[in-house]
């Protein structure tokens, strides 16, 4: 069959929809991205906030059109929102042939014959289930790069966070497994290897009572045609001295850490349910870079939480501007349905969780634009992403950038240079949050 697959929200979620187009691969299906080709249609879908929410929802409904009039024959729905709301999906949405919750997609191959043939499904497994990494998974970054999911879901329960209730308990994929799926990447030609959880600083812990993170990126550094490896999701209260060492002595690893923190204030902190003071965060972005001078520090914040008074958002502003974050982005607090924050009384209005966000990052922007300037003369490695058209130049990334969520470089050349290569280049330049620069 032709198949048309989507792929909604989080790099996490899009590790998913690569397992499950290696499966439907598997059994000879082949894909197009023209809904009006498409013999059956597969959405992978998100439900992490609102926005997401209602992209996946206005995803299914544009596609459940297709489903009524055009050449498609079955409409399925998997991944997070099929989880949470597979009875509403089911009522509201005829059109919808199947729905497969998160810890069942490895079930899609079956259940799209079954729909094909007319028999309309729903498949819900037990939360604690993991799927393991599949062979045949069908990489959608372009081969230099892979995400690389170390763990399914989380123990945290932050009070504003739905992800436990469909994701489940923290679930760490076995290092044998992980090991084997990363040669098999590298083999295929990936070169940066990001891992990706809703934790990767908990690595371990369920399986061998001990956090295993550093153990497990010392042998991923041992693959030979591997060049850059970056950890996204630490949370910073699990960040150990042992952690911090493997950073500081195995050459491979991106001095790049991804840290959501989402606030700064104790009080919201705790109403959060996060384990850490401003206090400690402070102190670990202290250690952090006195230990690695040249880490790129990200992190995430969420402003308009339940109770969050203007001196809370003073006091956000103020930690901004002391620790200076490389990268930094802002969500406004989303009210979600079966969570705590959600009946927490003083919500916010819309009005003036946006005025706060603006306010946040015009504030980062400034920091940005400055630390962007700065790295003029610097001599970095580039990983080449692809040619500007219509120009002599190419864009690519820096160790300080993770794909689609950080910045580029440009860099201006005659040369021929290929997507995946590495280059020395020469910072010349900076606009706004973008790099210039020359070949060396």
């Amino acid at each position: 069959m032709k198949l048309l697959f989507i792929s909604l929200g989080c790099d996490k979620n899009l590790v998913d929809s690569e397992q499950m187009l290696g499966l439907l691969e598997k059994e000879g299906h082949t894909f197009t991205d023209d809904e009006t080709e498409a013999e059956a249609i597969i959405i992978n879908t998100c439900c992490f906030i609102n926005d997401a929410k209602e992209e996946s929802i206005n995803t299914i409904l544009e596609m459940a059109e297709h489903r009524k009039s055009g050449a498609c024959k079955a409409l399925i729905v998997t991944g997070c929102l099929a989880q949470r709301y597979h009875q509403e999906i089911q009522k509201e949405i005829p059109e919808v042939d199947a729905i497969l919750g998160t810890t069942a997609y490895d079930a899609l191959p079956g259940i799209l014959k079954n729909a094909l043939n007319g028999q309309k499904a729903q498949k819900l497994e037990p939360l604690d289930r993991l799927i393991k990494p599949q062979t045949s998974r069908q990489l959608t970054t372009g081969g230099h790069y892979a995400h690389l999911k170390i763990a399914e879901g989380c123990n945290k329960h932050c009070t504003y966070c739905i992800i436990p209730r469909i994701r489940g308990p923290y679930r760490s994929i076995p290092m044998e497994a992980l090991l084997e799926e990363a040669s098999r990447l590298a083999s295929q030609g990936v070169k940066e290897l990001i891992l990706v959880a809703q934790e990767t600083t908990l690595y371990g812990l369920d399986l061998y009572g001990e956090k295993r993170l550093p153990a497990l990126l010392r042998e991923l550094c041992k693959i030979k045609s591997l060049r850059w490896i970056r950890v996204q999701y630490c949370y910073p209260e699990e960040i150990t001295k042992e952690l911090i060492e493997v950073f500081k002595e195995e050459p491979k690893l991106c001095h790049y850490l991804d840290l959501p923190i989402q606030h700064a204030s104790d009080s919201i902190l705790k109403r959060m349910g996060r384990k850490t003071t401003r206090a400690d965060l402070e102190q670990m972005i202290a250690d952090l870079r006195e230990a690695i001078p040249d880490i790129c520090l990200r992190t995430t914040l969420i402003t308009g939480f339940p109770g969050e008074t203007q001196q809370d958002h003073e006091e956000l502003l103020s930690f901004i501007d002391a620790c200076e974050f490389d990268r930094l982005g802002v969500f406004t607090y989303s009210q979600e349905e079966d969570t705590p924050a959600a009946l927490m009384p003083d919500q916010i209005p819309e009005e003036v969780k946006k005025d706060r966000q603006a306010e946040l990052m015009e504030l980062q922007q400034e920091i940005a634009f400055e630390k962007a300037e700065a790295m003029t003369g610097r001599e970095l490695e580039v990983l080449i992403e692809g040619r500007v058209s219509d120009e002599n130049a190419y864009v690519g990334r820096t160790y300080r950038d993770a794909p689609d969520v950080d910045g580029y470089i440009f860099i201006n050349t005659e040369e021929t240079l290929v997507s995946g290569d590495f280059a020395k280049v020469r910072v010349t330049g900076a606009y706004e949050y973008d790099l210039i620069g020359e070949l060396i």
